[in-house]
């Protein structure tokens, strides 16, 4: 490490302003601060600095996001080999690596797409690179169908970095999530590579698939009013669907480290999750009122917590919904905020059964209304705070 510290070191001087490669500090600087705490003193003020610091949190996330990434390696070769009969016979490192190979492609577009971006834009700009897309970059393949071209997660993360971060100023002044922006974009833009049977497994044309299989997902099978589903498999991940979102084992193991290290919110975790039974258990109520289809009568009636194993919703309370700077801001905001996205989530996804999966909306609906319920919250404190004083004339 001392070898590499000298190196930067030594290079800095050619990177300054007015030297013959100012116009790479930017670039050096990005790279230095990543393997080094920067020595950076506050000039003016009282402030308190640690080790901690914006580039050693995001990589706490990373972290977190390791056991969902890992196992959505292991469930991509687990569902192309159940597809096509092979599964029984063949070991548990060859499932994996055929997921990893699969995978991995997506990972690197994501991040050597949406890193250009970023250290073009801080070139340009002769600004410090943002650290806010080493996150990002791992959480856009990880709310992706398997079967994404790799040309329209580019293309995908080009659009996030560029509408959902620059044209605001950055890291730290974006309204929405943008790993769930450029998941938004390819839906409504390419909607038939997003959705449907065939893209949630990886099949050649060559491959052929065993009677029965579909590669439906659970939350689309629900929707069509077949809940004959295994929990256990949904809970554990061995089913259909984006990446990094099917198993919500792997995703509490993030949870829980987020939650020690203090990285993630646990009120917005808990609302969301507290939000999204309540509308369940409302919606199991009303499953008997007369006028409703045999398939939406069927999906009202799902056990509420069976909603909590399906689709993006664990993804999304945990890693989607806790982003510091798109989220509420005041403690409680943040149970507002977080119990609103529950909500909201599960009635999207099955009050409208053309769009089972409501939780990319309904994140992306409350991020907009983020500030707004911050307001009033402040609001709120103030009056409660005038009323028990006492203002002499």
């Amino acid at each position: 490490m001392k070898a590499l510290r000298d190196f930067f070191e030594k290079t800095k001087p050619y990177v300054q302003k007015g030297a013959k490669y100012h116009w790479l500090h930017s670039t050096h600087d990005a790279f230095f601060t990543l393997a080094f705490v920067p020595k950076n003193t506050s000039k003016s003020g009282s402030h308190i600095h640690d080790h901690i610091d914006l580039k050693r949190t995001m990589s706490f996330v990373i972290i977190a996001l390791l056991p969902a990434l890992l196992f959505g390696m292991y469930n991509t070769g687990y569902q192309h080999f159940k597809a096509i009969g092979e599964l029984a016979s063949t070991g548990f490192f060859t499932v994996f690596f055929y997921g990893l190979l699969k995978v991995l492609p997506v990972v690197i577009v994501s991040y050597v797409v949406g890193l250009g971006v970023e250290f073009a834009f801080a070139q340009m700009r002769g600004h410090e690179v943002n650290e806010g897309f080493l996150v990002s970059g791992m959480l856009i393949p990880l709310v992706m169908p398997i079967n994404t071209p790799l040309w329209m997660v580019a293309v995908a993360t080009v659009f996030a970095v560029i509408f959902g971060k620059e044209v605001f100023g950055g890291t730290g002044m974006n309204i929405w999530n943008p790993a769930l922006l450029a998941r938004a974009f390819l839906f409504f833009a390419y909607p038939a590579q997003m959705s449907g049977d065939k893209v949630w497994v990886t099949l050649k044309d060559s491959d052929k698939v065993v009677d029965g299989f579909t590669g439906a997902t659970p939350m689309a099978d629900a929707a069509a009013g077949n809940i004959d589903f295994n929990v256990f498999d949904a809970f554990i991940g061995l089913i259909p669907g984006s990446i990094g979102e099917t198993s919500t084992l792997a995703i509490l193991l993030g949870a829980v480290f987020l939650i020690i290290t203090g990285i993630g919110s646990w009120k917005i975790m808990v609302s969301t999750v507290a939000g999204g039974m309540l509308m369940g258990i409302i919606l199991n109520l009303f499953a008997g009122v007369q006028g409703l289809s045999p398939a939406v009568a069927a999906y009202f009636s799902m056990p509420f917590w069976h909603h909590l194993v399906l689709g993006g919703f664990a993804f999304g309370a945990v890693f989607m919904a806790t982003d510091p700077v798109s989220a509420a801001q005041t403690d409680t905001g943040k149970w507002i905020y977080g119990f609103l996205i529950g909500v909201t989530a599960i009635l999207f996804r099955v009050v409208n059964p053309a769009y089972p999966e409501g939780m990319m909306l309904a994140i992306l609906l409350m991020n907009t209304f983020a500030p707004l319920i911050d307001h009033y919250v402040v609001e709120a404190n103030i009056k409660r705070r005038l009323k028990r004083v006492k203002v002499s004339a």
